[in-house]
C-alpha cells in the first residue's frame, strides 16, 4: 500500500468545501464526502433511518422510505436541541463509515470533506486539517442562489452551525474563498504542493533513500 495522506477538509456552510474537493479530486485525491455518506445512511430500511423516524416522526420519511432531508431540515434548523439530537443519532454512524472508506482506499491522498466530523475515530486518521472560509454575506448569497432559500432561511442555516469549524484542532491550511475560482485554485495548488513534498519524503523514507 502506498504511503497515504489524509486531509480533513472542513469549513463553514456554503464556504466552498465542495469546490475545493473538486479541485483536489482533479489533482488525484479520492474524496469522501461526509454529507454524501450521511445521505446513503438515510436510505430506506437502514438503522439510521429507523432511528430518525422514531425520534422525529413519520413526516420526515418520504414515500420511497428514505429520510426526506428537506422536511427534516425544516425541523432541526429551527431548533438547536433537535439538531443536537439528530447529530447524536447520525454522526457516529457517519464517522464509522468514513473510517471504513479511508482504510479501504488505495489512493495516496484521501480527502474527508465534512463540517465537523473530525473527532475520533476519524481524527486519528487525519494528517492535516484544511479549513475553507468566506464572509457571511457571501455564504448567504450562495445558499440563496444554490438552494433557492430566502435570505432569512439562508441566514438561519448559517446561524444553526457554529462558526469556525473544529475548535479542537487548529487548521494546518486556511483557504479564503471570497473571490475568483482562479484565486482559490492558486491557494489549493500551494497547499497541494506541500502534500506532494510530504509524500515524496515518506516514499524516500520507506525506500531507504538518504
Amino acid at each position: 500500500m502506498p504511503p497515504r495522506y489524509v486531509i480533513g477538509l472542513i469549513g463553514n456552510i456554503a464556504a466552498g468545501k465542495s469546490t475545493v474537493s473538486r479541485l483536489l479530486e482533479e489533482r488525484g485525491a479520492e474524496v469522501i464526502d461526509a454529507d454524501r455518506v450521511g445521505h446513503e445512511l438515510y436510505a430506506p430500511n437502514t438503522d439510521v433511518t429507523t432511528a430518525v423516524a422514531t425520534r422525529f416522526g413519520p413526516t420526515v420519511i418520504g414515500s420511497n422510505g428514505a429520510v426526506d432531508r428537506p422536511a427534516l431540515g425544516r425541523i432541526v434548523f429551527q431548533d438547536a436541541a433537535a439538531l443536537a439530537e439528530l447529530e447524536s443519532l447520525v454522526v457516529p454512524a457517519i464517522r464509522k463509515a468514513i473510517v471504513e472508506r479511508i482504510l479501504a482506499s488505495l489512493a495516496e491522498v484521501v480527502v474527508v470533506e465534512a463540517f465537523k466530523l473530525l473527532e475520533e475515530p476519524v481524527a486519528g486518521r487525519i494528517d492535516a486539517v484544511w479549513f475553507v472560509d468566506a464572509p457571511l454575506e457571501v455564504r448567504q448569497s450562495r445558499l440563496m442562489a444554490d438552494r433557492g432559500l430566502s435570505a432569512e432561511d439562508a441566514l438561519r442555516r448559517i446561524q444553526a452551525q457554529p462558526e469556525g469549524g473544529d475548535k479542537s484542532r487548529p487548521a494546518d491550511v486556511v483557504l479564503i474563498n471570497d473571490g475568483s475560482l482562479e484565486g482559490l485554485e492558486a491557494q489549493v495548488d500551494a497547499a497541494w504542493g506541500l502534500v506532494l513534498t510530504t509524500l515524496a519524503a515518506r516514499h524516500g523514507s520507506r525506500s531507504g533513500a538518504p
